[in-house]
């Protein structure tokens, strides 16, 4: 499709800001002044919802920062947060002014709170702790009050050391149970050596105190090394956080890693970490990295633990910024780290994952051919959609799909599956290209910019790439132009839509401005990055994706369908709203698009398979939402026992097998030969997609479209402005 070159820089979804947002320069010696002066102008200026800056904003502000330097209300007292409100409604006037007084204040109390802490867990974690009395824990940190005096304080760590430790207890109580079995069933000598060394319980209760004032010490030995101005960024970002959930403001070092992760190469284990509440949860694992191969680390796992290869023991991140957590997690190509990760249903895991550069190479496009009930169908996989910000020329996603689709034609594709799920977004002009493969010409997604204008992107080439059955695979992951392109080929009546019941929901545009840029002779050092929204995207039917995201045709169950994902879930988003629709003729190619999806929904109803994983989301749900644990170790383990059973029941779910049969392309068998790495790659997605029910589904969808194809409908619904 024909690039409208007008709009490039405009509809790039995370460009970097090459344009220049003003002409004005600051000056001021003192830098975290002039970081304030200049987040606050940048946004007041060209954020697309920009705040007014009252007292309630304010309010916000002092809520989120503290919420931020003490999740787990342990380090300051009462009397602190009362000194504190004094400031609770002049913040708005103190960033107008770019006065850092309340900073000041806290930052200071926070060091000091944080040096006497570190002395009550040490003092705590000298006596035994008794499992044996009955005592709950609550997680749900946000009910809790400040302490009124250091006794409170120290009962507080006293109840927060006891759940760490009790996990410890347990794991050490597990492993030595193993170990006598193994003894048992073993004449080695080493083993023998092993059962008759057995540990009472008070030594193993004595050890799990252990385990836990290393994790302590090794935390605060990184906290205290914690620099002022790490701090004030948390400040900064609860200030720009207010804005929208998809603003914020980067140090030097956070700007390096986010140019590592549009560059598309750097080491680590190849995931993307957000922070959820106070703990730092996967929201991918990027195709063809180390955590991939290793196979073990799923979307929705929690890290609560980081040890690295040569270290004893691990560093608790619980409570960690992202920022901070990832300076321990990524590390050198070869060196090993072990996460210990909650899992999406609750259990305990460590995975040990070694290091690597982290290529993006897998995550472009690829395709595979499956035979179904005599047709053959085509699919392909889109992690991303893809450009080189440098060279809007050069390789992209729209490109790449062309190429597939072109592939998959020679191939005699009688239908088309795109799988979208877990596809974060990317560029806003190559989800326009893109969707005109699929119509003649028309509208794909109307624009808002920050002054109120409106602009109606468009495919102009009446050329069509594929005009045969079409399904566009989502779950709550599919976010941003993943939810542009389902969202135009459901109002066109296109494509059908399956999926969860709706996708990720964020409907904004952000841009990414180095903050150096304006300030005239700095010699205040690199001040950073500001990353801020400023558009807002609409469905050609004047709907926006904002929150609501785009609902699928047919709804079909998975492990997240009762879990808050998405943005309404996230904090401060912007609101949903609506424009007038554009002008667009609905596809008359298929009669059934509607009998087709009344026939796959009475499926999906019959499915014994959909059924068990509607049961474990609603497992999942109960797990994750779990807030009141036993300090009883007998109940404690009652408890796990009871979810290891339960989980039991869903092992069925992995065992799920279709008889279908995928196959890699001609030309990428070729490649094959001399490629070994590339054949395990697509051996691999061929496994999983003979698991898949939802692809198993997407083909019986395409095989109902396909037998009808042609059928003209006598009317052609048309929308109008």
């Amino acid at each position: 499709m024909k690039r409208n070159n007008k709009l490039l820089l405009l509809v790039l979804l995370l460009a970097f800001a090459s344009c220049s947002f003003t002409s004005k320069k600051f000056e001021d010696p003192n830098k975290d002044k002039l970081l304030i002066e200049l987040v606050t102008y940048m946004l007041g200026q060209n954020h697309f919802n920009p705040k007014e800056m009252n007292d309630g904003f304010s309010e916000e502000i002092f809520d989120e920062y503290l919420e931020q330097l003490d999740p787990l209300k342990r380090y300051f007292y009462a009397s602190d947060i009362e000194e504190f409100e004094k400031y609770k409604t002049d913040l708005d006037d103190q960033i107008k002014a770019s006065d850092v007084s309340f900073f000041n204040l806290t930052y200071d109390r926070y060091i000091q709170r944080l040096a006497e802490s570190k002395e009550i867990y040490k003092e705590v974690l000298k006596k035994p702790f008794d499992f044996s009395l009955e005592e709950d824990f609550s997680t749900k940190y946000e009910d809790l009050e400040y302490v009124e005096s250091k006794k409170d304080l120290k009962e507080r760590w006293r109840h927060q050391l006891k759940f760490s430790t009790i996990a410890n207890y347990d794991d050490l109580i597990a492993q030595q149970e193993r170990d006598v079995a193994l003894a048992n069933d073993s004449k080695s000598d080493d083993n023998k050596e092993k059962k008759t060394t057995k540990k009472s319980l008070a030594e193993l209760e004595e050890e799990s105190r252990e385990i836990t004032l290393k994790s302590l010490n090794e935390l605060y030995e990184y906290m205290e090394d914690r620099q002022r101005k790490d701090l004030l960024s948390v400040y900064v970002n609860a200030i720009v956080r207010e804005y929208d959930p998809h603003t914020a403001y980067y140090e030097p070092e956070d700007k390096e890693r986010f140019d590592a992760s549009i560059s598309g190469k750097f080491e680590g284990i190849g995931a993307r970490l957000q922070k959820k509440m106070d703990v730092i949860t996967i929201m991918e694992v990027i195709a063809g990295g180390p955590a991939w191969r290793q196979k073990e680390l799923e979307v929705g796992d929690q890290i609560l633990k980081v040890k690295q290869e040569d270290e004893a023991e691990a560093l608790n991140v619980v409570g960690m910024r992202t920022s901070e957590a990832v300076k321990f997690i990524k590390g050198p190509k070869g060196t090993d780290v072990t996460l210990t990760v909650k899992k999406v249903d609750g259990s305990i895991q460590d995975i040990v994952i070694t290091r690597d550069v982290v290529e993006m190479g897998e995550a472009y496009a690829k395709s595979s051919t499956v035979i179904k009930d005599g047709k053959k169908f085509g699919i392909i996989d889109l992690p991303g959609f893809y450009v080189d910000f440098n060279d809007v020329n050069n390789r992209n996603a729209a490109s790449d799909v062309k190429i597939e689709i072109e592939k998959l034609k020679a191939e005699g594709m009688e239908g088309l599956v795109i799988d979208l799920r877990n596809n974060g977004g990317g560029s806003l002009q190559t989800v326009v290209d893109m969707a005109g493969f699929f119509i003649k010409d028309g509208p794909i997604v109307q624009v808002k910019t920050v002054d109120g204008e409106k602009e109606v992107l468009k495919d102009r080439d009446r050329s069509i790439i594929w005009d045969g059955p079409l399904v566009i695979l989502v779950n709550e992951f599919s976010a941003s132009a993943s939810e542009i392109l389902a969202a135009a080929m459901q109002d066109y009546k296109r494509a059908i839509i399956i999926g969860s019941s709706q996708t990720f929901g964020k409907g904004t545009v952000q841009t990414v401005f180095d903050l150096n840029r304006l300030v005239k002779n700095n010699t205040s050092g690199d001040l950073g990055a500001l990353k801020f929204t400023i558009q807002k995207f609409y469905r050609i039917n004047g709907g926006s994706n904002q929150l609501e995201g785009v609902k699928s045709d047919v709804v079909i169950p998975n492990r997240y369908s009762y879990i808050d994902i998405g943005e309404k879930n996230e904090e401060n988003p912007l609101p949903w709203s609506e424009i007038e629709p554009a002008e667009y003729d609905v596809w008359d190619s298929y009669f059934d698009y509607d009998a087709t999806i009344s026939k796959s929904k009475e499926r999906m109803a019959n499915n014994d398979q959909l059924k068990l994983i509607d049961e474990n989301a609603k497992w999942v749900k109960k797990i994750r939402d779990k807030e009141m644990f036993s300090l009883n170790y007998n109940d404690y383990k009652a408890s796990l026992n009871d979810s290891e059973t339960e989980a039991k029941r869903f092992e069925e779910l992995s065992k799920y097998q279709t008889n279908l049969t995928f196959e890699s392309l001609s030309q990428e068998l070729k490649l094959m030969e001399q490629d070994s790495i590339l054949k395990e790659k697509r051996d691999r997605w061929h496994t999983s997609l003979s698991k898949d029910v939802y692809i198993e589904e997407a083909l019986n969808v395409l095989n109902d479209l396909k037998m009808t194809y042609g059928i003209k409908s006598k009317v052609a619904t048309s929308v109008k402005n």
